[in-house]
């Protein structure tokens, strides 16, 4: 394995593979699901079986999800005590989890024992294959023995310039989320409306919009992308679907056709983001435009 400048951590609500993330030596910390009265862990896809896990969601399980506690991470951070290569943690958004204060917590903990560390803690403001999309790119720095000041200066300029816009099939995950209420969910089924929803600058999801119809839904993610994004003949563009890969092939069919992009990667979202979206989720990752402060 080539020799790096930084050590690199992730959380598996970054949605991508274990086995690309193992290449890279990139070390791992995990969420926890819950369901059926059992426990499972949220490996990067390395054990957990996603078509199982999304069958189960159709057949009416309601999964939950446990955020990652701070021995967890203390568990990865005291391999780095005076360590002289730094670490760098990009976490899942703090504006949807307390996985990001939990890791602070525990890097004050170290702190306060063993003095100042080179460990760095970077909140994403973002989440699921979004976040996958800024790992990727530090991945790729990390490659080309980027320093790490180089690569937190991007993501502080990119990272607010990483739009994510989103729609669910199922509108009773936003109400057990408390994002509309059960009177609104109900009504909204029965006359199949699909909210649209992004990812504002402090990493919170915010209702933008609604239409009715699936394939209105998809054209307002591709309108809304369309709108936001900026050198898109630069960009490779993430399609990320909840069990409904046939929706997400169509929403990267319509992208490209619109779009001079240099591609459009179709992946599934993972355990812990799937629990709270529900199956027949959308959601489209670029960079273009800041994104809006609620």
């Amino acid at each position: 394995m080539m020799e790096t400048k930084f050590d690199l951590l992730v959380d598996s609500c970054c949605d991508l593979r274990y086995d690309e993330l193992e290449d890279e030596g990139i070390r791992k910390v995990s969420m926890i699901v819950q369901m059926n009265d059992k426990e499972y862990l949220d490996d990067f896809q390395k054990t957990f079986k996603l078509n199982w896990f999304m069958e189960q969601i159709k057949e009416g399980a309601t999964p939950t999800t446990s955020q990652i506690n701070i021995g967890t991470y203390l568990d990865v951070f005291k391999d780095y005590i005076n360590s002289e290569k730094p670490l760098l943690y990009v976490a899942f958004t703090s504006g949807l989890s307390g996985s990001y204060n939990n890791a602070l917590s525990a890097l004050k903990m170290i702190e306060d024992e063993h003095g100042k560390q080179l460990i760095t803690i970077v909140d994403s403001k973002a989440a699921c294959l979004g976040e996958g999309l800024l790992v990727e790119h530090v991945i790729s720095f990390r490659r080309e023995k980027k320093s790490l000041d180089e690569v937190l200066g991007w993501l502080d300029e990119m990272s607010p310039r990483l739009n994510s816009w989103v729609t669910v099939d199922d509108l009773d995950y936003l109400e057990r989320g408390g994002r509309i209420s059960k009177r609104s969910a109900v009504i909204g089924g029965m006359i199949r409306i699909k909210p649209i929803i992004c990812m504002n600058l402090a990493g919170q999801l915010i209702n933008v919009g609604k239409v009715r119809g699936r394939n209105k839904s998809i054209s307002r993610l591709v309108a809304l992308t369309q709108e936001t994004i900026e050198n898109p003949e630069e960009q490779k563009l993430i399609v990320a679907h909840a069990g409904d890969e046939v929706a997400g092939q169509k929403l990267r069919d319509e992208l490209l056709n619109v779009l001079p992009v240099k591609g459009v990667d179709v992946r599934p979202m993972g355990p812990t983001i799937a629990s709270h979206t529900g199956d027949g989720a959308l959601a489209v990752f670029s960079f273009g435009r800041k994104r809006q402060a609620n």
